[in-house]
This record gives structure tokens, sequence and C-alpha cells, in this order.
């Protein structure tokens, strides 16, 4: 019988990127794809100047993001009601379930670390398109 492999320390750097359902390249990080990770996913997020993502939730997971540098802004409630501006050293956390819709409307880009409660980061991904004509 094989015995499944002893957890471990790891050192991951971020250097690829995948793209995700909500529409941005978000590079590796932590995640149960990447080290096996069962609670958590972290990840390094570059939007570019003028980026926006698909309006979207996350059913079954919180999360935390902690702007490095730049500022975004961000459209979310139930009908995407709501507008928030986020700029370098600010904390947002997101409730499981919350439609939103991430954009940099700037000149530069915002980079930011972003973790999530579901090892699998994108499992949990729900699009929400027919809120996108909702916000311009």
């Amino acid at each position: 019988m094989h015995s499944p492999e002893k957890p471990t320390c790891r050192i991951i750097r971020p250097e690829t990127t995948f793209g995700g359902k909500q529409g941005f390249d978000y590079f590796e990080g932590i995640a149960r794809e990447t080290v096996g990770s069962s609670g958590i996913c972290m990840h390094l997020l570059t939007i570019p100047p003028g980026a926006r993502a698909k309006a979207h939730k996350h059913e079954h997971h919180e999360t935390a993001i902690y702007v490095l540098d730049g500022e975004a802004q961000m459209w979310f409630g139930d009908q995407l009601e709501e507008l928030m501006t986020l700029k370098a050293g600010e904390l947002l956390y997101i409730p499981a379930n919350v439609p939103h819709l991430p954009f940099n409307p700037g000149d530069l880009p915002c980079t930011a670390v972003i973790a999530r409660t579901d090892p699998n980061e994108q499992e949990s991904v729900v699009l929400l398109p027919e809120l996108e004509k909702r916000v311009s």
C-alpha cells in the first residue's frame, strides 16, 4: 500500500502565471496543486492599467487581499451596486458568496497578495455574466 507523501515546507517563486476564470492572470503560488495545501491558497496578482475582471463570486471561500503597490477599484454587492477604491498598504476582506468585479482604472499597475480559504483557487469561482452590464 502506498503511503501519502509527508508534508514539508516549500518555497514557491511566482515566476509563471495561470489564467483565472475571473479574467486575470495570477502568478503561481500556494495551492493544493503546487504544495498540497489543504485549507489555504495564496497568489500574487498584478492588474495592468485598464484591466477589468469578469463579475464573479466565490461560493465557498473567503478572500483576503493586501495591496502592495498601486490602486484599484472594485464593484461589489448583490447587483454590484457598491464601489470601493483600494490603495497600497490597505487590506480587503471579501466574504464567501459576495459578487464582485475588480478593475484598474489608472495608468499604473496594481499588485496585490490574495489569500483564500480554499486550497483550490478556481474551484468555487462562479461567473456572473448577467451583472456585467450593471457597471461601466
